[in-house]
């Protein structure tokens, strides 16, 4: 339910950029930099909030955490301009990767080392439903009310997810808990940085096509605003496949499952731009996108294989490092935009994004290697 209204609150006003442009009178690209600044927040808010929180049991900083959501939320539904819109925005983006990240270690507490990406993949379901059912219904509200309602939905969600997760999550008086100091001393390896860059980078893809699909619909597509729920529940069903698949991929392929989703991203990306024309084929390509979500749960887990000793911060940093991709892919593809590449220059930038999100994993992947292990060891020995 947290991941569920988290991801609604995120991608709710990707599908809503008409009616909030119209509304406070900005242009589209300028509803992008909300997008952007709530990714901002979450970039802020991830380490600082799971530092601060490191002390805490972790039921009791995701209770704090979701409180901190729905504040924010309300407060966005109330903004009374575009400045004090993406003030709170920003706000509401703090608590976002550290709720993800701990809820993450809670799940995978819980299960057997084998079926950790399964665990993980499962708490992300949240995300992906939002994707599929969260965005669409904030959609369809947002056009037939106000886009305000959008966010007032969010907070109550938000709300309702601290009362189950009070009466329902059990306590664990057992639970290891890190110092702040210890946590930022263990989090300082490349390995983990190198999975971060990859996160922030090679997903921006999908938020750069993601974040303008809307104005791709009318202004490229050529269909009325009707159709945007429904290539957004095809998006969402693309990234509730996705999320299984990347839990599934990782428990077989372990970190080469990376290697295998960005081949896989830029080759999708590359071909969307031909579809924007053909409503069947754009939201088959919307489907395909999305199956991108993969890379969260593969990702997550790697780093809880190379995050030994400062886990809660790592976890909360992989979801700072894909809202950095959030605020990265919306911000290249307005300047795609507003340079005359058109909409659907989109997923040009995808492609770039993703094939540099490659190269990183080719770095890291070379030092996860046997071989690249044992050249340093033997060097020592001698």
């Amino acid at each position: 339910m947290g991941g569920f209204g988290i991801g609604t609150g995120e991608f709710a006003i990707m599908g809503l950029m008409p009616n909030v442009a119209a509304d406070l009178g900005i242009s589209e690209p300028q509803v992008g930099h909300l997008i952007s600044i709530y990714a901002l927040g979450v970039v802020v808010g991830a380490p600082i909030l799971a530092i601060l929180g490191a002390r805490l049991f972790r039921r009791q900083l995701l209770i704090l955490l979701m409180i901190f959501y729905a504040l924010g939320n309300v407060a966005s539904a109330l903004a009374s301009n575009y400045q004090s819109l993406l003030f709170f925005r920003f706000i509401a983006g703090l608590p976002h990767g550290a709720y993800f990240g701990v809820a993450a270690l809670v799940a995978a507490s819980l299960v057997s080392p084998d079926q950790r990406a399964k665990a993980v993949s499962q708490v992300m379901m949240g995300l992906t439903l939002a994707l599929l059912i969260g965005n669409p219904l904030a959609t369809v509200l947002g056009q037939s009310m106000d886009w305000r309602y959008a966010f007032g939905f969010v907070g109550a969600v938000s709300l309702l997810t601290v009362a189950l997760i009070a009466l329902l999550l059990p306590k664990d008086p057992s639970e290891q808990r890190h110092s702040a100091l210890s946590e930022l001393r263990a989090f300082n390896k490349p390995d983990i940085w190198l999975a971060l860059a990859i996160g922030a980078i090679g997903f921006a893809g999908m938020f750069a096509v993601f974040s303008y699909l809307a104005p791709t619909l009318l202004e490229v597509t050529r269909v009325d605003q009707g159709w945007i729920p429904v290539a957004l529940v095809v998006f969402g069903l693309g990234g509730f496949v996705g999320n299984l698949l990347g839990g599934w991929l990782f428990d077989r392929l372990q970190f080469r499952a990376v290697g295998v989703i960005l081949i896989f991203s830029a080759s999708i990306l590359g071909l969307f731009p031909s579809t924007t024309s053909y409503l069947p084929a754009l939201l088959i390509a919307c489907f395909l996108t999305a199956l991108m979500v993969a890379l969260g749960p593969a990702l997550q887990t790697h780093l809880m294989d190379v995050a030994t000793g400062a886990q809660t911060l790592a976890a909360a940093s992989h979801h700072a490092a894909f809202n950095l991709a959030n605020a990265l892919g919306p911000w290249l593809a307005g300047l795609a935009i507003t340079a005359g590449f058109g909409w659907q220059s989109t997923g040009y930038v995808g492609v770039a994004t993703a094939l540099t999100g490659l190269c990183i994993f080719l770095v890291a992947w070379r030092r996860s290697t046997p071989e690249s292990v044992a050249e340093p060891q033997a060097d020592a020995a001698r």
